[in-house]
């Protein structure tokens, strides 16, 4: 009887004296090379999207972040209480997953995968993440004037929270909050990516919506969205304050989520016998919808 071929394992801690090898360890590395394939394929998706399906699923996004601050908003202002406001905040994040809508913060993980298995060029990366934070900002900016029609009631407590941000100063703290925030809405990227239930990954949305907004960390499009239902409300907040606000907080947003989680996924990922590497690229999803 012939010998058996060696099993490739991350884990040589699972490897006994005479060589074998614990399934379960092989079972889990085939779970992160799979995991990261699927990553790298839904970023490519991404990567390849036609210029009316990045504006579309852009602009809805941004509207979609606005449905959660308008109960953030809500709750806020009956409660008076920012962590009971940030699980309400979490129906936002639920329904961008649920219309599968984009979040410029959301391409600092599966886009890079995409990148990284050579699925997509840096000029694609580029341009999903310009597009998609200015199509953000546009949507949200839209739905909070209507939030601020709909409910002038809301404005003293659009003011109070604006200020929270753009009064900040520009210290050890802010940019502290400034990478968690950008830590944790890649790992909600990575939590939902990890699993197909429906259920498991509205639970990941709601948790991290408790942690963007019940702790107010600093998000770029989040923030900015209730920046400009404070504009719009009382005119006591300008876009001057907003600017001197946003400029540092989106790069590190990004220095957060790319470092801390990407990063590391990578490295992770690098280690592994059969993690995919440069395959041809994708035709662009021509079944994609927005």
């Amino acid at each position: 009887m012939g010998q058996e071929p060696a099993r490739h394992t991350d884990d040589m801690v699972a490897q006994d004296s005479e060589g074998g090898v614990d399934p379960t360890a092989d079972r889990v590395e085939e779970e992160v090379v799979e995991s990261f394939r699927g990553g790298a394929d839904k970023g490519a998706e991404r990567l390849h999207r036609s210029w009316r399906v990045l504006i579309t699923t852009g602009l809805f996004g941004g509207m979609e972040i606005g449905l959660g601050v308008l109960a953030y908003l809500a709750v806020l202002h009956e409660t008076d209480s920012h962590l009971l406001a940030g699980l309400a905040f979490g129906i936002g994040l639920v329904a961008l997953y649920l219309a599968h809508s984009e979040l410029f913060t959301e391409g600092f993980l599966l886009p890079i995968l995409a990148l990284s298995a050579g699925r997509g060029t840096l000029l694609q990366l580029l341009r999903l993440w310009m597009v998609t934070l200015v199509t953000n900002l546009a949507g949200g900016w839209v739905f909070m004037w209507l939030v601020v029609q709909g409910f002038p009631e809301f404005g003293e407590v659009l003011t109070e929270t604006a200020r929270h941000y753009v009064d900040a100063p520009l210290d050890l703290r802010s940019v502290a909050l400034s990478l968690l925030g950008g830590i944790v809405i890649t790992v909600l990227t990575r939590m939902q990516a990890g699993t197909d239930s429906d259920g498991v990954k509205v639970v990941a949305a709601f948790s991290a919506g408790f942690l963007l907004a019940g702790l107010s960390l600093f998000h770029s499009v989040l923030d900015s969205i209730l920046i400009y239902g404070a504009i719009h409300a009382e005119g006591i907040v300008s876009y001057a304050d907003w600017l001197g606000w946003f400029w540092y907080v989106v790069p590190l947003n990004m220095l957060g989520g790319l470092v801390f989680v990407t990063a590391l996924r990578l490295v992770r990922a690098s280690e592994l016998p059969d993690a995919p590497g440069p395959d041809a690229g994708v035709e662009p999803d021509r079944s994609a919808t927005a």
